[in-house]
């Protein structure tokens, strides 16, 4: 019987507590609808996202006025190459790497006119390599704008967000989940892989759908026909965009994924789980009368 007077009487301050807590609410709605300053707000959030290149700050940091954020540094020294290096003070640097880009340009275009002369398959190939040689030592300099950056916290979110879209599985290394990079490797190495092999056949049926329906004369035709040609070609030229898109999926979530976990570094997650359930009194200033009720706490 003691136990049935408790459970009322909780039962009763539950009843006056909810629409006397109600009635708190919607008056702090009001209070709170006509002191808002939501122009205040509205300008902070424009300020914030107003750009996402600072120019000032960009050469500001160059001339050693101020301090520049990575992602400024990177984006600006991919157009401004060398400023990365500019800006940490390491200028011996700068000749080995306009040195590195300018021999790679003109060993492109030098090689390229050696094949356009003779066609020769070996200048093509070593035309390319002089181009991918330039675009390397481009790729270094960035790469070593973001190792050299100082931030102010380990593991730096903006670096390990750069690392991983300079190299994936790099950000994953240095926020210290190595177990992550064969994930995704393995993800991208197989979406690769099917891109390769779709892209393939796609241009295998592709000349065949060609053969089958050219108008020439004298021309050997596939014993395919060329509706069949056709359906194949179509078929794997949409499992290459898959694949494809499969690659840049893969890319990006791995680039999103080193940015989130080096903000959570700092995180305290324990096993901590608490209830709290207390007495509660609802102020005069916000109800009639005075209103007794409960409060209850979740930590986790």
């Amino acid at each position: 019987m003691r136990f049935l007077k408790v459970i009322t009487l909780l039962l009763g301050f539950a009843a006056c507590a909810l629409p006397l807590s109600a009635q708190y609410r919607d008056d702090q709605f009001k209070r709170d609808a006509f002191t808002q300053n939501y122009a205040d707000t509205t300008e902070k959030t424009a300020a914030d996202t107003s750009s996402i290149f600072n120019f000032k700050e960009f050469f500001g940091g160059l001339a050693h006025k101020n301090t520049a954020s990575l992602k400024n540094l990177s984006i600006g020294s991919a157009i401004l190459i060398g400023g990365n290096q500019i800006y940490n003070k390491q200028y011996w640097k700068l000749p080995i790497i306009y040195g590195g880009i300018g021999a790679g340009i003109y060993g492109g275009i030098h090689f390229g006119n050696m094949y356009k002369q003779t066609e020769e398959a070996k200048y093509k190939t070593f035309s390319t390599l002089s181009y991918v040689g330039a675009g390397l030592f481009w790729w270094g300099s960035l790469m070593d704008g973001a190792i050299m950056y100082k931030g102010t916290r380990s593991p730096d979110p903006a670096k390990s967000t750069f690392y991983s879209l300079f190299l994936p599985g790099l950000g994953q290394i240095y926020n210290g989940e190595f177990w992550k990079v064969p994930l995704y490797l393995g993800l991208m190495a197989g979406s690769v892989h099917f891109y390769i092999d779709n892209n393939t056949q796609y241009k295998r049926w592709k000349w065949i759908h060609n053969m089958a329906t050219t108008d020439e004369e004298g021309v050997e035709r596939p014993p395919q026909s060329g509706e069949t040609a056709k359906y194949y070609r179509d078929v794997y030229r949409r499992y290459r965009d898959y694949s494809a898109l499969a690659i840049a999926l893969v890319y990006v979530i791995q680039v999103i994924d080193a940015n989130v976990f080096a903000y959570m570094q700092d995180f305290e997650v324990n096993d901590d789980i608490t209830l709290r359930l207390e007495p509660a009194v609802v102020p005069m200033q916000y109800a009639s009368a005075p209103a007794v009720g409960f409060s209850l706490g979740l930590r986790f």
